[in-house]
Order: structure tokens, then sequence, then C-alpha cells
């Protein structure tokens, strides 16, 4: 198990910027606006052979009257009590500041290894005005530049010593669900209710989960990573440079994971955008559990439930095959069925079939219901078998491949359907020439 290391201060004093160097890829948004990271992002390093864990958090701005500034205070205190370590980050530009000494009174009370980092200090000059960091009373400072790594090796060289030792587990790579839809849906909410705890920022502001943030699940015999995502808007809507990184970030997250879980919003229906997410993860092959979210605000009577899900499904044709749970964060309504659900789906997407029995049951079938004769020619599929890939992909080996035609192909992925459950995933049906 490997140690944590918290990277606290106030805004804008190049956190991200650090913590993106020392897991060496962008995955922190960096932005000149202030309060760009709002939930405490995770990143992996090593130093010398000694791994730990970076916990990159919002600027602390104490006693502030933002809603977002007050949600990030309390992550940041979240994150200390987390961390074995704490890298505080000030600014060698402006100096010590009010913001600065809120934080270290903070950190003060905490009986954990504090390293003072001092950033921006690229310059003799600069290391020079650096000594007034002392007046914090944290101690030794480190000199850093987080923008080209100077000073970084001397500050991870003090880390790494500091740090207790932990004895090492062998981490089994788990299963990842992201949980992704439109903005406000209620997506962090749902986390929130299903870890019990306020992991993630939560306001009735749409688009405060800008990044894309993965928790461990670990609860009622379920182990898995959770991803909470930014919500995707349409294109035409993404003005600003930060929520474009977001949208990107949330696409990269349903293509790195095994099953989506798309909340929707029951009031305002499975709408073109909650659509468009809905096809990119069956393009990119996941398992889908669509999640009808406020279904306690639905004016609803003994067949509202039936209706709505049949209104869905029509808009997802032709791929219907997918469960829908109908849930309310607020009141925890059926939330813990969503994960059962979502559970099942990873297990249809990773599920084997022996050819043997694949052979033994298609084979007939199709042998009753034929490939139509295309200018005179009969197609004739001799054998079958499952690919060895991470979704479940078939071949059908026939004489004349090219002949098969796409509503055939839709006949077969039924008939799988109909034997085998894949309930919730993206089959392919591929046809080959034997």
């Amino acid at each position: 198990m490997s140690n944590i290391v918290a990277i606290v201060g106030r805004p804008n004093v190049g956190k991200s910027t650090f913590f993106n160097r020392l897991i060496q890829r962008r995955e922190a948004i960096v932005d000149a606006v202030s309060g760009v990271t709002r939930d405490r992002h995770y990143g992996k390093s090593d130093w010398n052979g000694k791994e730990f864990s970076l916990i990159d958090t919002g600027g602390y701005v104490l006693g502030s009257d933002d809603v977002f500034e007050a949600e990030i205070d309390k992550q940041v205190e979240l994150a200390i009590d987390e961390a074995d370590a704490i890298i505080f980050m000030v600014d060698v530009e402006s100096g010590v500041t009010g913001m600065d000494e809120d934080v270290a009174k903070l950190l003060r009370k905490v009986n954990k290894p504090v390293f003072l980092a001092v950033n921006k200090v690229d310059n003799g000059k600069r290391a020079e005005d650096a000594v007034e960091f002392y007046s914090l009373g944290l101690g030794e400072y480190y000199t850093i530049a987080s923008i080209n790594g100077s000073g970084t090796g001397e500050l991870l060289d003090a880390l790494i010593e500091a740090l207790p030792e932990k004895e090492e587990v062998k981490e089994v790579e788990l299963p990842r669900f992201a949980v992704v839809g439109r903005p406000n849906a209620g997506k962090s909410s749902f986390i929130n209710a299903l870890i019990g705890e306020d992991r993630y920022i939560v306001t009735d502001i749409a688009g405060t989960t800008r990044d894309a943030i993965d928790t461990k699940y670990n609860r009622f015999g379920f182990e898995f990573n959770l991803v909470d995502t930014a919500g995707i808007r349409r294109k035409a809507k993404v003005k600003e440079d930060l929520e474009f990184y977001s949208v990107m970030r949330s696409v990269r997250a349903i293509e790195h994971a095994d099953v989506c879980l798309l909340v929707m919003d029951a009031t305002r229906g499975f709408d073109g955008q909650v659509q468009n997410i809905f096809w990119l993860a069956e393009r990119n092959r996941k398992g889908i559990v669509v999640l009808v979210n406020k279904w306690d605000l639905v004016e609803k009577d003994h067949k509202s439930m039936k209706d709505y899900e049949k209104a869905i499904r029509k808009q997802m044709e032709p791929f219907t095959d997918v469960p829908i749970v109908f849930i309310s964060v607020l009141t925890k309504q059926r939330i813990f069925k969503a994960i059962e659900t979502a559970v099942e789906v990873y297990k249809n997407r990773t599920k084997r079939i022996k050819t043997s029995q694949l052979n033994d049951i298609l084979l007939p079938i199709i042998e009753n219901y034929p490939p139509p004769a295309y200018k005179a020619k009969f197609v004739k599929i001799k054998y079958i078998m499952q690919l060895p890939t991470p979704q479940p992909q078939f071949a059908f080996f026939c004489n004349l491949p090219q002949y098969v035609k796409d509503a055939y192909k839709r006949f077969l992925e039924n008939k799988l359907r109909e034997h085998f459950d894949f309930n919730g995933v993206p089959i392919s049906v591929y046809m080959r020439k034997k």
C-alpha cells in the first residue's frame, strides 16, 4: 500500500502544474482561472524507487462566501486527513499572503510531515525573496519552479525520507465503471451516496465537476473503480478552454471504462445530448446501464415507469438490450440496485462462451434460417467462434462473407442475445472466409 501525499495551498500557486510534473502526464487541469481544481485529484508517482500517491487539492480560501470555495475548503481538509505527508505550496511572486497564513495555521495543528515548497523560484533574486516564508512558522522551505522542475529533486528526497514504511500490497486491476451524463444530472451525488462520504463537490450549478476522478469502491462484496466525470455538453455550448478539457477528459474516461453508468435527469428525458453520450459509449463497445435519476420528482401512476422505459428504448433502437434502473440519489432509492446491475453487465462483457456450445446452439438455427441467397449464390455458415477480445465479438466462418447483409447480422446478434445473456453489452458480429 503506497503512502499518500497531499499538495495544498491557496489558489493560483501552481499546485496542479507541480502535480502533473510528478505524475508525468497532464492529468489535472491547469488554467489561469482561480479555482480550477475543485475536487481532490489523485495520481501515482515514484522517486528513487519509492512509489506514492498524490492528491492535488483545490485552492484553500478560509471563510469564503463563494459556494465553490467553501466546498473546496472541505475537500482540502479531507485530503489533509487522508495524507501521510503534506506539500504546502506558496508563490514567491506574491510573497506571504493572508491566505497563506490561514493555511499555515491549519497545518501547524497537523501531526504529519509538512514540506513548505516556494514555487516560481527560477533565479537568484527570487531565491533571496523566499526567505520571508520563514514567517509562516513551518521551519525549512524548498525553492522550486514547478513549470521546469527546478528544485523538485531536493524536495522529493526529503519527502521520501519522511514517509512512513508501509507494507507493499500487490494491486489488482479492478473493473472501471464510469459515471457519465450531461451536466447536473446527479453523477457526483450518486457516487457520494454510494460511498457514504462527500468525496465530490456537489452544488446545483451545472459543471461543478471538471475532472474525471477515480474512487475505489469496496462494499457488499463488490470491488471496482468508480470514475466521476464532468458533464458532457454539446460542442456548440463548449466555449471556454477549461470546459473543453473537461469534456475531453470525460470522453477519455468513457474510452478507458469497462461499464458506463449513464445518469440522466428524469425531468428532462432521454434527450439528444443523453443519446449522444449513449451512442459514444456504444461505439466504444462499452457496457451500458441507464440510470434514470430524480425519479422522485416525476408525477406518476401505476404505468409511468413502463411507459417511460418504452420511450427510452424507442430512442435506443436498434441497441435496446440495455438495463434501465429508475433511481433517486436524494432518497437513495435503488442506488445499490444500480451497482448490482453494473456488476452484472461487467460480467456479461467479460463472458467467454465455449466454441462447442456456440456451434451446438446456433448452427441448427442458421440451418433453419440461412442467409438470403444473393445473385443465385447461397451462403453457408460452417463454424462460429468468439474472438479473444475484451468485449464480445464473434466470427462466423462461411463461403461468401461479402453477401451477408446487415439485416442478417442483426438476426445473428439477436439469437446470441436470446441464448446467452449479453444484457447491456454491444456485440460485434463478423463474417469471415472459411
